[in-house]
């Protein structure tokens, strides 16, 4: 795993007496030595102020303020994202920990880092470090539609992202959160870049924000309190704050400071498109049906359009292949290969389906289940209908390396991981004596996951959003099917995560499923597949299943515009205005092509204008326009409509 190293350049003690600045570009930090608090201005405008951290020790919340010294030293480092400032805090008082916090400054930047580390010479235990307690200054968003934005811990039960008006008590989100205004896009973006030991949230009030690690709930899929790092010298998550002209890109330059420090996980190849069994068939899924499945492709699609920039798809059994002979996976395999495409499989390496406690794990024999639940107060902890798994326990790295032999014996090019929060949840206690908390475990099972899958595309389903660069891609939902609520639904997490193909290679919108639906909700469906990342189907195409499937395959998967535009890359919302999916969607390619999307997910036709300037084209400039769906040519200065539950998406010039 990456280590976080910098490159000391150069170092200066300042004065600790009355306040301490640092000047850098466009940030200005000074420290109040009589209040221990941190104010931050970026282009001579107060952002944050009153910053302190906090932290729990023994069953209290001790703060910066409670130090009864400091001293301030100014160095000059090079580290994983250039050459930066970094501003230390050095605090001491008696029977405390010594308290060291951090600031790492780009005079460029847009943002800064902070995190404090807590050393002693005997052990420290905390399960609460708060990295930033601050003020956030509401002035600098200007007046107008004042929001906070909520993004879940993982992609279970269904949870929504939601853009919330800034008049609540108190909002809780995980691992990031961006304070914005939506009429003039300024905003603030206060998130956690390191997601090895700590699950982080992000609180926002009406005007404070307070980052910390150590958050357990009900959204974190926990029944018990966050683990305590242990050690001589434990160390807070590092955070990102920041403040941007357009919130949008706060969140996309967010992203890229997670990707700074774990690159998302290499892939060569193109983004996939192709067929997952869970779509339709489900477990009525068989080794004849599968066969029939790659031959519809072949015979039908792959020479149509539907198929990836390297020519190819990718064939994929879900749940329920446990059917299949190991003789009858590798015919499958072939037979996929025969057809010009690569066959993926599924697994949940952190569930225990059966929870018959007493039952042998068959890889690792000598070990019954009950060895290797996780525990919370004494009891397996049962999520989704199945028990949590340790994956520091060795017999699941067994498991690991029987389970990849297999599927890289039948010639598996492609997994997907479901599941995967199981494998994140808080417990009594852990195999390994080294963690103590469930990020710590979540990030060794992955670990073990990259080292006997690495060589294969992972797909990670139902699992945390962070750590992020373990797998190639992730659902960026739960389970979305055919009807125009599964779009909406999808296109939720499109509208405030579509910035996570930053870390992933790509974002992931689920099966499309065709029949028993409208022919809008068709085109909507696809639409909102092709604006994510992975262009997955899931009908059943096998010989016995019902014909609307596989007609509205050959219509609809088929058009050339549309599917073109499926290269990978996630839209960009035009707004950012609520609970629901946002309905318009924008991304401009490489060649300078600007595509955008209408959704209507109501019941009724809606007529708009084109709002140019939002989307960023120039009113007085001549564009010309193509409805992708239809072929036709649009007029960007009149208005458009857009049927009930349909889409349109148009390449604008």
């Amino acid at each position: 795993m990456k280590t976080f190293q910098f490159v000391l350049l150069s170092m200066l003690f300042l004065s600790c007496k009355g306040n301490t600045d640092l000047v850098s570009g466009k940030w200005k930090l000074s420290f109040r030595q009589e209040q221990k608090t941190v104010s931050i201005e970026q282009n001579a405008r107060l952002v944050f102020d009153n910053l302190y951290v906090a932290y729990k020790l023994d069953g209290r919340i001790v703060t910066s303020k409670d130090y009864s010294s400091a001293r301030v030293r100014q160095e000059t480092v090079e580290d994983l994202f250039g050459r930066s400032v970094l501003w230390t805090i050095s605090y001491k008082a008696n029977k405390l920990p010594d308290l060291t916090q951090r600031f790492y400054v780009q005079a460029g930047s847009d943002y800064i880092r902070a995190d404090f580390s807590l050393s002693d010479t005997s052990e420290i235990s905390s399960g609460y470090m708060a990295t930033v307690n601050a003020d956030f200054a509401s002035a600098a968003l200007d007046s107008g539609n004042l929001r906070a934005l909520f993004v879940p811990f993982d992609n279970d039960k269904w949870v929504r992202y939601q853009s919330h008006p800034l008049n609540f008590d108190r909002l809780t989100s995980y691992e990031v959160s961006a304070i914005f205004n939506n009429d003039n896009r300024k905003g603030f973006v206060v998130g956690s870049v390191e997601h090895d030991k700590w699950k982080t949230a992000v609180e926002v009030s009406a005007t404070q924000v307070r980052c910390y690690g150590g958050v357990a709930d009900e959204l974190t899929r926990d029944s018990k309190p966050h683990g305590a790092l242990k050690g001589k010298e434990i160390k807070s998550p590092q955070v990102l704050l920041g403040f941007f002209a357009d919130w949008r890109t706060g969140l996309e330059e967010y992203a890229d400071a997670n990707a700074a420090i774990h690159p998302p996980k290499a892939w060569s190849k193109a983004v996939p498109f192709g067929w997952n069994s869970w779509g339709a068939l489900q477990f009525k899924l068989t080794y004849r049906k599968a066969l029939e499945v790659s031959d519809f492709f072949k015979a039908h699609l792959q020479h149509k359009h539907f198929i990836n920039p390297d020519g190819t798809l990718y064939i994929g059994l879900d749940s329920g292949w446990d059917v299949f002979s190991e003789e009858e996976l590798r015919s499958f395999v072939d037979h996929c290969k025969a057809n010009g495409q690569l066959a993926g499989i599924y697994w949940t390496p952190f569930t225990d389906w059966g929870k018959k406690p007493e039952r042998r794990l068959r890889d690792a024999p000598s070990y019954t289940y009950k060895d290797v639940y996780l525990y919370a107060n004494g009891k397996p902890q049962d999520l989704d209908g199945a028990f949590a798994i340790d994956p520091s326990h060795p017999a699941i790295e067994a498991q690991m390396k029987k389970t990849s032999e297999l599927f890289r014996r039948c010639g598996f090019d492609y997994v997907k991981m479901d599941f995967m929060t199981h494998g994140a949840m808080e417990a009594d206690g852990w195999y390994n004596p080294a963690i103590t908390t469930g990020m710590q475990a979540y990030n060794y099972g992955m670990a073990l996951l990259d080292k006997y899958f690495g060589d294969m595309f992972i797909n990670l389903s139902i699992s945390p959003i962070f750590p992020a660069h373990y797998a190639q891609s992730r659902r960026i939902a739960c389970d979305a099917w055919n009807q125009i609520k599964d779009t909406e639904y999808t296109l939720n997490a499109v509208s405030y995560g579509w910035w996570l193909d930053r870390v992933y290679q790509y974002n992931d919108a689920d099966h499309v499923v065709l029949r028993d639906a409208t022919e809008g909700e068709n085109r909507a469906r696809i639409t909102s597949a092709a604006i994510t990342g992975l262009f997955i189907t899931g009908d059943d195409f096998s010989a016995d299943a019902p014909k609307e499937g596989k007609e509205r395959a050959i219509s609809y998967l088929t058009n050339a515009d549309v599917n073109a535009v499926a290269q990978g890359h996630s839209f960009r919302p035009v707004e950012g205005n609520g609970e629901k999916s946002e309905y318009q969607f924008v991304h401009t390619d490489e060649a300078g092509k600007l595509y955008y999307a209408v959704f209507n997910y109501q019941d009724t036709d809606i007529v708009i204008r084109i709002p140019a300037d939002r989307i960023g084209l120039d009113k007085p400039k001549q564009y010309t326009a193509k409805d992708l769906w239809s072929g036709a040519a649009v007029d960007l200065s009149a208005d458009i409509t857009v049927p009930a539950k349909d889409v349109r998406l148009l390449r604008i010039k």
